[in-house]
């Protein structure tokens, strides 16, 4: 045995009954994680991380050298085989337990929540530690559940010597406590935070879908949430219609900057937009659109003829309607041509003469 470690008569027979147990290990290892990383996507639970890891010769020969007395036989040591899931979140660590729950038999007696304990110290140890063996049995193994933060912790611990054999000064390991209890709090603001915007969102959503719009604040959620209604449309069609063009769709996230460049702070401005504009924009697509065989649309274009004709109607010309361009192209001097002649072909359209 390496690293000078000296087992007794009853700890060389433990690794006897490993060695032989170690394809049924591996096995072990391989199907646990599949089981479980299948039942985690089924879900729609994205984790940071999945491992899985069969004990070595050499970290078992040490376990046993310190405490082999109190294992009789190779079946009683519980973390043989190991998995660890590492959650972005504390609350995913509940939901990955409960999927646990479903796939393997838990062995409640050995498992342990070390959450509940609240030792100051211990953030990177307050994993969820389940001990399971597969339905239709086997070796048991160990799963740990944990979150981002508390994993690097551990690491950090680790790395550090903290838990270490060389004794930790005192004001060092206040310091170390100061730290995780820093940890465990951002832990659970991020938790916090994401049921907060969850909430926020669906509030939004609900408004939006009960017309409230003028309640509701223009933001990239809320404008997300408006373009499920498909508010543009009716214009796109109508659009499309001059050509008999098809329409494929794009995203039209990219217009909120200019919406909120021209004063917008609500959806209900949006919508009077919309409506203070559909028939002008239509009028420039005609003049455009009629003398071009142009047979597909991108669903943006209705957006993109209501925000000229926004510009034109308030007499922002060239200078309009190139920042137009380059909001949604990216900046270029081709978006100079571009405005130079959409001014053109806009002068003789009727809401241009009464300006």
């Amino acid at each position: 045995m390496g690293n000078n470690v000296k087992l007794d008569a009853h700890g060389e027979m433990l690794m006897q009954q490993y060695n032989e147990l170690r394809p049924t290990l591996e096995q072990l290892s391989e199907k646990a994680y599949d089981l479980l990383r299948h039942a985690l996507r089924k879900q729609g639970i994205y984790v940071t991380a999945i491992e899985h890891r069969v004990k070595t010769e050499k970290s078992l020969a040490g376990k046993l050298e310190l405490k082999g007395a109190k294992y009789k036989s190779i079946d009683d040591i519980t973390d043989l085989v190991g998995l660890r899931v590492i959650t972005f979140y504390t609350d995913e660590v509940d939901k990955v337990a409960a999927i646990a729950k479903r796939i393997f038999d838990i062995d409640w007696k050995e498992s342990v929540d070390k959450r509940k304990l609240h030792q100051l110290d211990a953030f990177g140890y307050n994993s969820l530690h389940y001990i399971c063996r597969l339905p239709e049995g086997g070796p048991r193994f160990e799963l740990q559940m944990r979150t981002a933060l508390q994993h690097v912790w551990s690491t950090i611990e680790h790395d550090t010597g903290y838990k270490g054999d060389v004794k930790i000064p005192r004001e060092y390991m206040r310091q170390f406590s100061r730290l995780a209890g820093m940890l465990e709090l951002v832990d659970d603001e991020f938790s916090r935070l994401r049921l907060l915007l969850t909430d926020y969102r669906r509030q939004i959503q609900s408004l939006v879908k009960s017309g409230q719009l003028d309640e509701v604040s223009l933001s990239t959620d809320s404008f997300r949430s408006y373009l499920e209604l498909h508010p543009f449309d009716r214009l796109n069609r109508r659009i499309a219609a001059v050509n008999q063009a098809e329409i494929y769709p794009v995203s039209m996230m990219s217009f909120l900057p200019l919406l909120e460049s021209f004063g917008m702070e609500t959806l209900g401005d949006v919508q009077n937009f919309i409506d203070g504009n559909s028939d002008e924009a239509y009028q420039l697509a005609l003049s455009q659109l009629a003398i071009t065989d142009l047979d597909i649309l991108s669903s943006s274009a209705a957006l993109q003829y209501l925000c000229l004709v926004y510009v034109l109607k308030r007499g922002e010309g060239r200078e309009g309607l190139k920042a137009i361009y380059d909001t949604i192209n990216g900046e270029s001097d081709a978006n100079g041509m571009l405005a130079d002649m959409m001014l053109e072909q806009a002068k003789t359209l009727p809401f241009m003469q009464s300006n």
